[in-house]
């Protein structure tokens, strides 16, 4: 296989795999300061301030349509199996079979377009109006008290909750949009402790696949040039992970585990834990708080 075959079927599988993504409306965050505070009267707040992106929205939605365009294969010399350029004739047989997939390609197609508004709590992605509509889902749940519109799927935002730690908590939580990609968890456990993990604050974690497919795409401009070089410039400006996230502790509350970088520091009311966030972020931050004990 040669250097270019081997660069456009990489190219093929992480548009592939960009296209399952989609269907899933990954949500990511970008610059953000995120602070839970948990309290010995077994109250928490919890804020997250920055940005948040909707894949499904973006111009990465066009980038995975496009993957599913006619490509024609390479040929290749019979007695050496090196590519050569291929007849009309071969091309136009490969064409031909293209065409003979066009109803099943058109109902595939229907069915990820079903997926994505279902996704979205019913908000059709390719409605010129659906920034906004989504944009107005959020402003109607409690605690979102900015959603400003960035473009390109990106919003700019403030959510500020408080509660009773009575039942677990999940960010976000968007109705009608099932399975969303939690970037903060808080898990109540027997003798009240609390399990709080942060899985979209990292970028190894099983629910933030995204990052490592955008850096596979960059890749494909050092393997070759030409059409990959362009396709990896023009990539979407997609927001990086970029922040802060903190637990705060107030109160006879013990922390019994967490995988910050210098453990927990003192304050004059507890303890805080602190996560800086970024690309190379690996492990997605974790802790394990007590009350009363």
């Amino acid at each position: 296989m040669t250097k270019q075959s081997s660069i456009r079927m990489c190219a093929a599988s992480i548009l592939a795999g960009l296209s399952l993504i989609l269907t899933g409306c990954f949500i990511t965050p970008g610059k953000f300061s995120s602070e839970l505070v948990l309290s010995s009267d077994e109250s928490f707040s919890f804020t997250y301030e920055g940005e948040i992106f909707f894949l499904g929205l973006s111009s990465l939605a066009q980038m995975g349509a496009a993957a599913e365009e006619f490509e024609p294969d390479e040929c290749y010399d019979d007695e050496t199996y090196e590519t050569r350029e291929c007849t009309e004739a071969e091309l136009a047989r490969q064409r031909a079979d293209w065409d003979a997939g066009a109803e099943a390609r058109a109902e595939e197609a229907k069915r990820k377009a079903e997926q994505m508004s279902a996704m979205l709590g019913g908000i059709d992605p390719n409605d010129p109006q659906a920034t906004e509509e989504l944009r107005q889902l959020l402003l109607r749940h409690e605690g979102w008290d900015r959603v400003e519109d960035k473009g390109n799927g990106g919003f700019d935002v403030s959510y500020s909750v408080t509660g009773k730690i009575t039942h677990d908590f999940l960010f976000p939580v968007i109705e009608g949009v099932p399975g969303t990609n939690p970037f903060v968890q808080m898990i109540i456990r027997d003798g009240k402790v609390v399990r709080i993990n942060a899985p979209g604050f990292a970028t190894d974690s099983g629910d933030n696949p995204m990052t490592g497919m955008m850096g596979g795409l960059a890749g494909l401009a050092a393997m070759g040039g030409g059409e990959n070089a362009a396709m990896a410039e023009n990539m979407p400006d997609i927001p990086q992970l970029d922040g802060t996230f903190s637990i705060v502790t107030k109160g006879d509350l013990k922390i019994r585990a967490n995988n910050t970088d210098e453990g927990a520091q003192p304050t004059p009311t507890g303890e805080v834990l602190r996560w800086e966030i970024s690309p190379r972020t690996k492990d997605a931050p974790t802790a394990l708080i007590a009350f009363g004990q």
